[in-house]
């Protein structure tokens, strides 16, 4: 029967229906339930009796626990009250922790398997090009960032350690993170002690290659990943050596050679341990030490410096008295702060003449070049370059007024300096600068005529080859005592004895002209030479012949494609060597006829590597002995008896010859010692109007001539170049005797030179000996094939060609010089 109600249901659905009329009976469920509660809760004392039911127990344990069936994660954990609800079991901690483990393990994992090694940063790579003096010392830095990549074997170890002591002694047994190092970082700093990197060299040589410099937590974390798995692509070797190079020193220097040039003027090679350390300091205090040498900042860069050689001391890398001696020493204050080598006054120049030397002598591309990482070492001397533009201001400041005087203006100079024994080019003007605006380098350009300075190749040649003063007649030996008509204007015939029609009026014939109307009548070569007599040089290179001469002035030096030989000028001066090509020829005659190439460059090192094809060019015999001591012997009567004589102040032994050409647009003096080969040009070009301009007043002179200002501007460089060295006297030139006069000259006699005293004509029984001809195929490595040279009117300066080359054009045309130009002095 039922009396209305339902039956209970309970949670478990387990139910046993009552006896008719008997108390209600719980579930095995409930029972079970009831009897654990009464065994976790004693009796609260003797004789106190359970005063709950069975069912009110029973309905207790249903409402704490609703379900039957354990939970996964029992939490808030059952059967607990209060705080001990809440707190979690040991086996609880333990799995959460080992959760976390398993977790952040899978994560590592992760991230290093799908990490990857990124593209190095391409600004990481970008260089500049490094001159140096001849001394070694920086010259100049040419590129948009200061630095120069070196290898690991370039950093002395000692070095090495310097950085690896103050960042990460442990880098070579490191897997490339510490993180005990960035919890020791963390604490030393949180203590107020010493700034410490928490990241690894590694970590730094990521971050610097491959990622960017933000501080944020996932770049970090690549920074991780990459360094712990850049172990397996680079060596530790590499790696440090990367570090080195791509580190930020302060003073605008990336990388440890442009550190090394910024703070203490030297490469990486020549650094000491004390030094070093200092360096290491920068890497994280740039600010602070890039003024070091400043007072005001001398403490705390003192401070890192002397952290750094406790490090070194701590490793073990220095012992304690060695860093007693450092300290001792002092601190190795760097030198002040100068800005990188500018461009200004002559070093655009320099920089200019190395860089086309590099190129030519080498497979170095100009894009190549411009991509940097390249260390040039250069001839150029500091101290002769700095002498040269000195002398040159001395000389515009005494004679030069364009402010005042409109002659004055446009004036230029090209000047340089070779070693005679080698053909290194030690110095150089080449303008005013570029950071004025001249960019042409008037030392290294063609278009500007030579003039008298010629007239030594034109003896040369006929003391090697001799003259056909006859028509047929075989060649006649010639020396410096041969006489020739030195009168003004006198016509002059060729080898078959045609006398040369004048270029300006084909109907006529030529008259060639000397500066001055003076009577001469015949005279020595010699005489002619110390005088620039030009008429006695004219008929002497026609009776020599062009190609003669021309081989002669190649095998001296000069470029082929500079010299102007289509008219009868050609051997007074018409041709347009550049001023490295004259000083470099006539150090020829200097080096007694053994010719060396004009060179720049020294040495060039790229990535560490010594590249080829930059040795010292060897000597080759260009003439006899004889011939260019003979030739030395007249050139020096010229300084000391001819137009040439201000040069005497030098005070020691010096050869040499002026030239200027007609209408005095250009004015030089070339001359020479034992050691030094300068040539001097001046001339007058306006940019804005094309050719060379005269010259007539300029500096108040009406007539401008190499004896002049060149000459001043030489002496006073030779004056401070020599000064030191020993003074050495030129070889006494062979006596030739007499040689053949000119056909319708006096017969032989006593010289008429003032250089010499005069000797009696020689008897017929002790006749004076007469030169021997060397013919051109006895010269090692035979004649220059002559190629008749085409006819282009003179241009004006060129920009290149000097040391390397032809011009290639000038600022614009100039003068076409014609058949009766008058170089004189």
């Amino acid at each position: 029967m039922s009396d209305g109600r339902s039956a209970p249901s309970w949670p478990d659905g387990e139910y046993v229906t009552p006896p008719a009329g008997g108390p209600a009976r719980m579930t095995r469920a409930e029972m079970r339930r009831a009897a654990r509660t009464a065994n976790r809760r004693p009796a609260r004392g003797p004789g106190r009796a359970r005063t709950r039911s069975a069912s009110g127990a029973a309905g207790s344990a249903s409402r704490r626990r609703p379900s039957g069936k354990r939970r996964f994660i029992d939490y808030p954990r059952a059967g607990r009250r209060g705080v001990r609800r809440w707190l979690p079991s040991w086996k609880q901690l333990a799995g959460l922790f080992l959760t976390v483990c398993g977790s952040l393990l899978a994560a590592v994992a992760y991230a290093y398997a799908t990490v990857s090694i990124p593209s190095v940063n391409p600004d990481t790579q970008t260089q500049a090009n490094t001159f140096y003096w001849s001394d070694g010392s920086q010259m100049a830095e040419v590129g948009q960032v200061d630095r120069q990549n070196v290898t690991l074997s370039q950093v002395p170890s000692a070095v090495q350690w310097d950085f690896l002591a103050a960042e990460n002694a442990s880098f070579y047994t490191d897997p490339g993170v510490d993180p005990q190092g960035i919890l020791r970082a963390i604490y030393h700093m949180a203590e107020g002690g010493e700034v410490q990197s928490g990241s690894t060299i590694t970590q730094q040589f990521v971050k610097n290659t491959y990622l960017n410099q933000s501080q944020t937590l996932s770049r970090k974390l690549d920074e991780i990943m990459i360094s712990l798995k850049i172990g397996g692509k680079l060596s530790k070797r590499q790696i440090l050596q990367g570090y080195l190079n791509t580190c930020y020193y302060g003073r605008g220097a990336y990388g440890i050679e442009a550190a090394s040039e910024a703070y203490y003027g030297m490469p990486v090679q020549r650094l000491t341990v004390s030094q070093g350390a200092f360096l290491a300091a920068t890497v994280n205090a740039p600010s602070v030490m890039m003024n070091a040498d400043d007072p005001q900042q001398r403490a705390p860069a003192v401070a890192r410096w002397k952290y750094v050689l406790g490090r070194m001391a701590a490793i073990g890398k220095i012992s304690a008295a060695q860093k007693d001696r450092y300290l001792r020493a002092g601190f190795p204050t760097p030198e002040p702060m100068r800005g990188r080598g500018s461009m200004s006054g002559q070093i655009g120049y320099l920089v200019q003449v190395a860089e086309q030397y590099v190129e030519q002598h080498s497979s170095i591309s100009d894009q190549q070049l411009n991509e940097g990482g390249y260390q040039i070492h250069t001839t150029f001397d500091k101290h002769e370059v700095a002498e040269l533009s000195s002398s040159v201001a001395a000389m515009r400041k005494q004679h030069l007024d364009p402010d005042h005087r409109a002659a004055d203006r446009d004036v230029q100079v090209g000047a340089a300096s070779v070693d005679p024994t080698t053909g290194a080019v030690v110095a150089l003007y080449g303008g005013d600068g570029w950071d004025k605006g001249h960019y042409t380098d008037n030392a290294d350009s063609s278009g500007v005529p030579v003039g008298s300075t010629f007239k030594p190749f034109d003896l040369a040649a006929a003391l090697d080859h001799g003259a056909v003063l006859s028509p047929g007649a075989p060649p006649s030996p010639i020396t410096p005592e041969s006489l020739f008509d030195g009168d003004d204007g006198i016509e002059i015939k060729n080898q078959q004895g045609h006398y040369l029609p004048d270029g300006s009026d084909p109907t006529g014939l030529l008259h060639q002209q000397n500066d001055t109307p003076t009577k001469w009548g015949y005279i020595t070569l010699r005489k002619a030479m110390e005088q620039s007599v030009n008429t006695p040089y004219v008929q002497l290179g026609e009776y020599v012949g062009y190609d003669n001469v021309e081989n002669e002035a190649l095998r001296a030096g000069l470029l082929r494609n500079t010299l102007q030989y289509d008219t009868a000028g050609f051997y007074i001066g018409t041709s347009t060597p550049s001023a490295i090509r004259m000083a470099d020829a006539y150090g020829t005659f200097a080096d007694h006829g053994i010719r060396h190439q004009p060179y720049s460059v020294t040495e060039v090192v790229h990535a560490g590597a010594r590249l080829p094809g930059f040795q010292a060019p060897s000597g080759v015999r260009a003439m006899p002995a004889s011939t260019a001591d003979t030739v030395t012997g007249v050139l020096q009567d010229v300084v000391k008896h001819g137009t040439g004589t201000n040069a005497l102040a030098l005070g020691r032994p010096a050869a040499g010859k002026t030239g200027t050409t007609d209408d005095y647009k250009s004015a030089w003096f070339i001359g020479y010692t034992p050691q030094l080969s300068t040539a001097v040009a001046l001339f007058k070009e306006n940019p804005k109007n094309s050719g060379l301009q005269s010259m007539a007043g300029v500096g108040g002179y009406s007539k401008v001539f190499g004896a002049d200002m060149p000459t001043q501007v030489w002496l006073g460089y030779m004056t401070a170049a020599l000064q030191g060295q020993p003074v050495l006297s030129f070889p006494a030139a062979p006596h030739l005797g007499q040689g053949t006069n000119e056909n319708g000259a006096p017969s032989p006699g006593p010289s008429p030179s003032p250089s010499a005293t005069p000797t009696p004509s020689p008897t017929p029984s002790a006749p004076s000996p007469t030169p021997s001809l060397t013919p051109c195929s006895d010269i090692p490595g035979g004649c220059v094939s002559p190629t008749p040279a085409p006819s282009p009117s003179q241009t004006g300066v060129g920009t290149t060609g000097g040391l390397f080359g032809p011009g290639t054009g000038g600022q614009g045309q100039g003068v076409a010089p014609g058949p009766s130009m008058r170089p004189r002095n």
